[in-house]
């Protein structure tokens, strides 16, 4: 399993204790550095990676939370399990907002997560998700490029 695999895995977890706790902010440091020291034995230079993306998804949690609003149409977000709800946080907020990681590592993580600490059906329903946030990124940057010319 690659370190950047774990280190999603523990971002996950810790958005996952902070969302089922009620969303303390001032715990979430607390819970990132507990879950990085518990479960990343190893983790070098990805322990940066957990906290990126955990202040990441908070710090564009609002936006993150209308997005998959807008796709799941058929789940409200707050009828999305707590697993699915942080991993679909977490896959959006890579695709829409970190530039570093390619869509489709982003969708692939997260669809894996999903398959690994969701229900027997969540690998499909984050796919789906994420799958059409991706299909109307793709249609945006065809009708930029269109527009450029």
């Amino acid at each position: 399993m690659s370190s950047r695999h774990i280190a999603r895995s523990i971002a996950m977890q810790s958005l996952y204790q902070w969302d089922f706790r009620g969303r303390p902010t001032a715990a979430l440091p607390a819970i990132v550095k507990h879950n990085t020291e518990e479960f990343g034995a190893g983790l070098t230079d990805d322990k940066k990676f957990v906290s990126e993306t955990v202040d990441g998804v908070v710090d564009n949690l609002k936006k993150i939370d209308n997005i998959i609003e807008k796709y799941s149409t058929n789940w409200p977000l707050d009828q999305i399990s707590i697993v699915d709800r942080n991993i679909l946080r977490i896959g959006t907020f890579e695709l829409k907002f970190n530039d570093n990681i390619p869509a489709k590592v982003a969708i692939n993580e997260a669809i894996e997560l999903a398959k690994n600490y969701g229900g027997p059906s969540s690998g499909k329903f984050v796919n789906g998700i994420l799958g059409a946030i991706y299909n109307d990124m793709e249609k945006e940057d065809d009708t930029d490029n269109k527009d450029k010319k």
